[in-house]
């Protein structure tokens, strides 16, 4: 590519959490980036990679692709956590931005490990939370709740999908992009509280098990989380395993002291609903729910808005809209919850201990 200002590369692991979400599509359509080339240690896997890229190369050790490459940008893929801190840290050392999946990392102090290292290498970290900050229309949407369209902002009430991963692992693994969307809206958390069960009884250190992929420790099949944020906003979360409606429950209620805004699924641009009035009145027959239309929203997807946001970040001298370290907060609000239950107390964010709270307990 002739004005190609950037050079891309992608590193996953076939059978070790792939490119998670397509992360190795994430550059295709980008102006001013070339893709180079991908890494995955799996044959089969490296081919497909590359065709659905568009890389002319294909590597299967990727750090042999970073030193003969030399990337701008890399896309971190695996949605595993066991290599992601040597996976960044290694774009980090070779001078690469990065573009991460989520969850960031698999606790506080890895988070803060990858955070730190890129400061120092004055690189750019984002992360992949599509259904949070990078959301297709979320911006105007937070345009239109920042300039009074439901009043001022009082609550967000954020569910999981509620499927077979219900409680834990839903909080983990998509319970990190509402977390991220919540504090992209409202601001930091100041402290937070949370009641996490099992079978209906509290949990015990032997209810601590490792998650379907290898995401870090999870318990509890039923989860409610508090959040008290700075702004005076409130927050909540819940995930229970197996209900009824499950994947509609996945989104976020936007309540305001003139409206709420239902936002569901992975688009602020289908199936957005206002509801125009100060009081929830169902009986009112009048007070119906409305579809909220946003004005000019490009048909993009998440990741080539992550993407491009990165680049402004990077020739803009500032971080990304979700960056390693939003990616870190999200992730607190997560751990926090366990923190909270297991000694009965809310819980001042950001966190004093670092260390994942279900591995020390058990």
């Amino acid at each position: 590519m002739a004005d190609a200002r950037y050079r891309a590369a992608a590193i996953g692991r076939t059978g070790g959490g792939g490119f998670g979400h397509g992360l190795h599509r994430a550059f295709r359509g980008v102006p001013g980036v070339e893709m180079a080339a991908v890494a995955d240690p799996d044959a089969g896997g490296r081919a497909r990679a590359q065709a659905e890229a568009g890389a002319p190369r294909g590597y299967a050790d990727y750090r042999e692709m970073l030193a003969r490459e030399q990337p701008d940008l890399v896309s971190v893929g695996p949605r595993w956590l066991d290599q992601r801190v040597e996976m960044v840290l290694a774009c980090v050392e070779a001078g690469c931005h990065v573009y991460c999946e989520k969850p960031f990392a698999g606790s506080l102090e890895d988070g803060d490990r990858m955070v730190a290292a890129a400061a120092a290498a004055g690189v750019k970290i984002a992360v992949g939370h599509f259904h949070g900050a990078y959301l297709p229309g979320i911006d105007r949407l937070k345009r239109l709740i920042d300039g009074g369209r439901i009043g001022r902002l009082l609550e967000l009430h954020a569910h999981g999908k509620h499927d077979h991963r219900g409680g834990g692992e839903d909080m983990m693994d998509l319970g990190t992009h509402l977390f991220n969307l919540m504090q992209y809206l409202a601001g930091e958390v100041a402290w937070m509280s949370a009641h996490v069960t099992v079978g209906g009884r509290d949990i015990t250190p032997q209810d601590v098990h490792a998650a379907t992929e290898p995401l870090g420790p999870v318990a509890g099949d039923r989860i409610h989380s508090y959040f008290a944020f700075h702004s005076g906003v409130i927050g909540t979360f819940d995930s229970r395993r197996d209900s009824v409606g499950v994947n509609e429950r996945y989104g976020v209620e936007i309540v305001g002291s003139e409206g709420i805004v239902s936002l569901r699924g992975g688009s602020a641009t289908d199936g957005l609903m206002l509801y125009p009035y100060p009081l929830w009145a169902p009986a009112r027959r009048a007070q119906r729910w409305q579809p909220l239309a946003l004005d000019d929203v490009p048909a993009r997807d998440g990741h080539f808005l992550a993407v491009t946001d990165l680049i402004a970040a990077i020739e803009g001298g500032r971080e990304p809209l979700c960056s390693g370290r939003d990616g870190v907060r999200a992730l607190e609000m997560a751990l926090a919850a366990y923190t909270s239950q297991i000694t009965g107390a809310r819980v001042a964010l950001p966190a004093a201990d670092r260390r994942h709270p279900l591995e020390t307990w058990r």
